[in-house]
């Protein structure tokens, strides 16, 4: 991957990337406190923090860490299913629960690309912060309005999934009718320029040996979030 960004015209790499150790647990809940300790830590050494993962509950530690370092934070959720699920399989703690989980933190969400839910899930919804896939192949407006719904301080959390499947094969639970590159670099690109993205996370990942450009895409998404950061 090239290291110049061209709609930046920078090189973020220069201003130092530090890739810490793999944090490894035996569940759900292990991680969430190891991941939420170190991310504490990197912020305490007022570090911007970027999580990968693995499966979307990892994120919850780094939510709960950025919550408690900035106030009236809100969540920016880009994802294939709303993940509002109180509990699934008897797990409170699955991926399908991460935003249900985030939002003992902070109620103020904002889904995109949303096109998979359970019937259980719309009672903990807020339907107003949740623009769904096949609402926004309609509008020209949905950008604006999505940003319109965040605070100032702005944490990301994307679900490679919210990728249509033509780009993006793998992931674990794959959706047809997702969004497109320049879609969701323009999403990002308009809040960066108006809002304080505290930081982010990019999880669920699947590689395949066969198809090796979903891990660029995933490589490039990083890489062009620190830009749009710190240009």
């Amino acid at each position: 991957m090239e290291l110049y960004d061209i709609e930046t015209a920078s090189e973020v790499y220069m201003k130092g990337i530090y890739t810490a150790e793999e944090t490894i647990a035996h569940n759900s809940r292990q991680m969430i406190h190891d991941v939420r300790t170190k991310v504490d830590h990197f912020l305490g050494d007022r570090k911007f923090t970027v999580l990968l993962g693995g499966e979307h509950m990892v994120s919850l530690g780094s939510i709960e860490a950025h919550a408690g370092h900035f106030s009236d934070m809100s969540i920016l959720h880009l994802d294939a299913h709303s993940d509002m699920r109180d509990s699934y399989e008897g797990d409170k703690f699955s991926h399908a629960c991460i935003m249900a989980r985030a939002k003992e933190t902070t109620a103020h969400i904002v889904s995109v690309g949303i096109r998979s839910s359970d019937a259980s899930e719309l009672g903990n919804m807020d339907k107003g912060s949740v623009f769904y896939a096949s609402a926004n192949n309609k509008s020209k407006d949905w950008i604006r309005k999505a940003a319109a719904k965040l605070s100032r301080n702005v944490y990301i959390s994307i679900d490679l999934d919210v990728f249509d499947p033509a780009i993006m094969p793998s992931t674990g639970t794959p959706e047809p009718g997702g969004l497109g590159w320049y879609e969701v670099i323009d999403l990002m690109e308009y809040v960066a320029t108006r809002k304080n993205i505290v930081g982010f996370d990019v999880v669920e990942l699947c590689p395949s040996k066969y198809n090796m450009a979903p891990d660029f895409l995933a490589a490039k998404l990083i890489y062009k979030l620190l830009s749009l950061k710190f240009t």
